[in-house]
């Protein structure tokens, strides 16, 4: 249920907060024209940060989209390509979503919707009511509850999914999300910050499409153990017990 109450921090009566879309891309060719295709007009301005991509992403973006903005990622790693696109936002909101047609363009405006009326971080769940996947694995499944029970529990949260990637923030808050990641591990990252840092989360259903063509570049095992250290080295205390200085030894005397 949408929760339609307006509070403070909302944008201010009559002014229209204005939306970034963030795609990073690495030989996407054959599905970022259905995304493209896809961007409703809420969207402000689209970021591709192409990854070095040997196909024709970055042309057929271009074809699609003539005002898209090209950027290259720094460094490998889709947490830099969105660590990278998250600087180069100048909207006020910020959605991020992958370019392989897994993810509709068309919920963008759910998630726009609660930033409206005062959510600070807006993530997509494929396990609450409307929402669903058509290409969850069911190894990527069993991992997925086994990294969501641990967040919920090491961070006193009562989320519903946690190894995905279609989100939304207020860019004003991008320093308190304090991102440093440089592989999926971006996403549990980015969640978990949301949630040491205060800010205010809601959860909309989206449904997960098959990739449309290519394979992903996810390893469900690698990836879920940097997950997995992201959640333990990342909870609350564990930053400042890493760096308090150990105690001098005492003398024998």
């Amino acid at each position: 249920m949408y929760n339609d109450t307006i509070t403070g921090n909302e944008r201010e009566a009559g002014a229209q907060a204005t939306v970034s879309l963030v795609v990073p891309a690495l030989n996407e060719a054959r599905n970022i024209a259905w995304v493209f295709e896809q961007i409703p007009a809420c969207v402000d301005e689209v970021i591709l940060v192409d990854g070095n991509s040997t196909d024709a992403t970055v042309p057929m973006a271009q074809h699609c989209l003539p005002t898209v903005r090209n950027v290259r990622q720094n460094g490998p790693g889709k947490g830099n390509a969105l660590r990278t696109g998250f600087l180069e936002a100048k909207g006020d909101y910020v959605v991020m979503m992958d370019a392989d047609g897994s993810m509709s363009p068309a919920e963008i405006p759910h998630f726009v919707h609660f930033l409206d009326h005062g959510y600070d971080f807006v993530k997509g769940s494929r396990f609450v009511a409307g929402g669903g996947s058509l290409d969850i694995t069911p190894i990527r499944k069993m991992g997925n509850q086994v990294l969501l029970l641990a967040a919920n529990r090491l961070y006193d949260a009562c989320l519903t999914d946690l190894c995905y990637g279609f989100c939304a923030f207020r860019r004003s808050f991008l320093d308190q999300l304090d991102l440093h990641a440089a592989g999926f591990e971006i996403e549990a990252e980015m969640i978990v910050h949301a949630l040491r840092s205060g800010l205010r989360i809601a959860e909309v259903p989206s449904l997960e499409l098959p990739r449309r063509s290519g394979c992903s570049n996810l390893h469900a095992i690698s990836d879920g153990r940097r997950v997995l250290r992201t959640l333990f080295s990342e909870r609350p205390g564990a930053r400042s017990s890493a760096a308090r200085p150990a105690r001098p030894a005492r003398s024998a005397s």
